[in-house]
Formats: C-alpha cells, structure tokens, sequence
C-alpha cells in the first residue's frame, strides 16, 4: 500500500467529503473507490454507438427531460 499527498482547493474537498459522508466510508476510501470506478469504465463511445443511442428516441427524450429538471432546479448531482 502507497501513500500520497495531494492538494485541493476548497471546493473540491468539500465535493469529495460530501460525497463520502453519502456513501458513509472515509474520504481515503471514497477517493480509491472513485479513482477505480473512473479507471475502469468506458470513458467515450465510438460514433457508431452514438448514432445508436441517438436512434433510441425514448432514451433521448428522458435524457432532455432530465436535463431540463436539473436547468429547472428540480434535481442536483452530487
């Protein structure tokens, strides 16, 4: 096991507390949890995935809806 020092600026530390308190572990823990889950997932689609998902109108319609409940102030990400 490594141990290393990083610098944040305020309102990144407060994000990253925040989102631990959530998930009710560590920041320590939460950070090695978010590095893994951002290091292991597929990060882009490929233009032929993306026209398929722009075929899907259901998907697209929910994902502005969505959109426009978080502009509105209906929702917030953490």
């Amino acid at each position: 096991m490594k141990t290393i020092k990083v610098r944040w600026g305020d309102d990144t530390y407060q994000a990253i507390k925040l989102a631990a308190n959530g998930n009710k572990c560590h920041i320590s823990n939460f950070i090695e949890f978010a590095t893994m889950q951002y290091l292991t997932s597929e990060q882009y689609v490929d233009g032929e995935k993306m026209a398929e998902i722009l075929r899907d109108k259901e998907l697209v319609a929910n994902l502005k809806k969505g959109l426009k409940d978080i502009e509105d102030g209906d929702y917030s990400i953490v």
